[in-house]
């Protein structure tokens, strides 16, 4: 429960930096590809997380779990930096985006690991497994696309 609860605005995150990164113009195509492919895997997963809370008759925004939890998901971007994110332009664009949806797969990848190892929900803990391979495959693509920007 408390794995979906943090995960809806954690990648709820995801595709708004996605979409600030889509509105731009001169962006390396590699990079608005992984943008559209990130929005492609969270938005549907999204949707999950909400119909688990739904049928298990959970709030979607229980702050009591998030502060247990130590206040928000890991990874989570400032509001600094999606400002940033908001005002960059062509390149730097591309790169501050790799650069920041890198630390929020990060955040990610920790929320999905410790959902897997003490999880109780085998289709949340198949879910956190899925995200663990994607999201991880997503920072190593990251990663070479920063170095050839």
């Amino acid at each position: 429960m408390t794995f979906a609860q943090m995960m809806i605005p954690h990648h709820e995150q995801a595709v708004q930096m996605s979409d600030d990164l889509l509105a731009k113009d001169g962006l390396d195509q590699s990079v608005v590809d992984l943008a559209t492919e990130i929005k492609a895997a969270q938005k549907p997963e999204i949707t999950q997380l909400k119909d688990w809370l739904t049928a298990w008759g959970e709030d979607e925004n229980s702050m009591s779990h998030m502060s247990s939890m130590g206040g928000s998901p890991a990874g989570m971007t400032s509001d600094d930096d999606m400002m940033a994110l908001q005002h960059a332009s062509g390149a730097d664009a591309s790169s501050l985006f790799l650069k920041q949806m890198t630390a929020h797969h990060e955040g990610a990848v920790a929320m999905a690991q410790l959902e897997i190892d003490n999880g109780e929900n085998a289709d949340a803990q198949a879910m956190a497994a899925n995200i663990v391979k994607t999201q991880s495959a997503e920072i190593a693509v990251m990663a070479e696309l920063l170095t050839s920007l």
